[in-house]
């Protein structure tokens, strides 16, 4: 795999409080100089990091149109994981082996940081009770929920789960109790007009079969 095997541990010391998502990911940029970037390296480098910096890294595409089903799985995965405790990823094989090219995640950390200012202007790190280990819990329990909402099909109902999981998944590399809570209380509201819009989509077509019938 390209520029992976032997790429340098990542400096995981303070990076400044508020860190947009740019730095961080061009943190995960310069530790692995390849041109691909395989999320298996990024779960074992960053050790307890890697939940919310992958959920994170995964979200990002689910922002353009027909990105989001392809993504969609590896969150469910981490997301489990994440709701039933586990402090590191341990990533199946052929979610491990896949690859983000370096050029394409620099472009969406950039895209994506511009709609995310007035959030990222907020954060830092921050205790409270978003950053306990239940609270966690819950937060990898959301991300099912809204990698489920990602992988469905439905007009509209991917940026809003994707947006709130993004903001959520912010706050938990910041270690921000309030960027977190923010988060969790947007991915909620984003996958709850999604089913929305799932459930009356469907309401739709069955009204719709049965006056063919």
């Amino acid at each position: 795999m390209d520029g992976i095997a032997g790429a340098p541990a990542p400096d995981t010391g303070d990076h400044g409080q508020g860190a947009p998502i740019s730095r961080i990911v061009t943190e995960v940029a310069a530790a692995f100089p390849g041109e691909r970037i395989s999320l298996g390296d990024m779960a074992e480098a960053f050790g307890e990091r890697a939940f919310g910096l992958l959920i994170l890294l995964l979200c990002l595409p689910s922002l353009l149109p027909g990105m989001a089903s392809v993504f969609g799985i590896p969150m469910l995965v981490l997301g489990a994981q994440m709701g039933l405790g586990l402090r590191v990823p341990r990533l199946p094989g052929f979610i491990a082996r896949q690859t983000v090219r370096r050029a394409d995640l620099l472009r969406l950390a950039s895209a994506s940081s511009r709609g995310l200012k007035p959030i990222e202007r907020l954060v830092r790190p921050r205790a409270g009770w978003f950053i306990t280990p239940f609270a966690e819990r819950l937060v990898g329990w959301a991300t099912v929920y809204s990698a489920i909402m990602l992988i469905l099909p439905g007009p509209g109902t991917n940026g809003p789960p994707a947006f709130g999981t993004i903001v959520m998944a912010l706050g938990i590399v910041e270690q921000d109790s309030r960027v977190t809570g923010i988060g969790l209380a947007l991915a909620m509201a984003g996958c709850l007009f999604a089913t929305g819009v799932l459930a009356v989509l469907c309401w739709v077509g069955v009204q719709a079969l049965g006056w063919v019938l």
